[in-house]
């Protein structure tokens, strides 16, 4: 039995990472471990990047083919899709799916959540899009080397 089967948290050894050379270009990560019958990701992706040996096998990206669009993220109903792209300047952009309220601003500095939904720091709103199903796609700034760790944010409330 996996760590993650018991704990339920992911850790970076269970997901599938590209090389540097794809981070700095950006590309999607999908963070799916479940053998389940789903593909929405595989028919959202307009480049053929995402694919799967039949319904109920894991997503796998072919980062060749990925450009980091973002088009899976919102469409998958586990919210297991990420894309980074890390850049030269030190930090790294993480664009995740977000299904809370209230929806951040971009310029708001929001706080940073690794898969436990731990505390990693602050990070700064780059980008907001609602995407399919009311899930809205967020794009944080994050140090380079919090690049595999933050999944989620949490945003003070507007009143606090």
């Amino acid at each position: 039995m996996k760590e993650y089967e018991k704990t339920g948290i992911l850790s970076v050894e269970d997901i599938n990472i590209p090389d540097m050379k794809y981070l700095r270009k950006g590309v999607a990560i999908i963070e799916c471990v479940q053998e389940i019958p789903c593909n929405p990701c595989v028919t959202a992706c307009p480049f053929n990047a995402i694919s799967m040996k039949d319904i109920s096998s894991i997503p796998m990206v072919d980062f060749d083919k990925c450009v980091g669009c973002g088009k899976c993220i919102s469409i998958c109903p586990g919210l297991a899709i990420f894309v980074v792209k890390v850049r030269d300047d030190g930090f790294a952009e993480i664009t995740m799916p977000y299904e809370f309220l209230p929806i951040p601003k971009i310029g708001e500095y929001v706080t940073l959540l690794d898969r436990e939904g731990k505390k990693q720091g602050k990070g700064k709103v780059l980008r907001v899009r609602e995407g399919s199903r009311k899930t809205f796609v967020i794009t944080v700034e994050v140090k380079e080397e919090l690049a595999m760790v933050v999944r989620n944010i949490l945003v003070k409330s507007r009143g606090e």
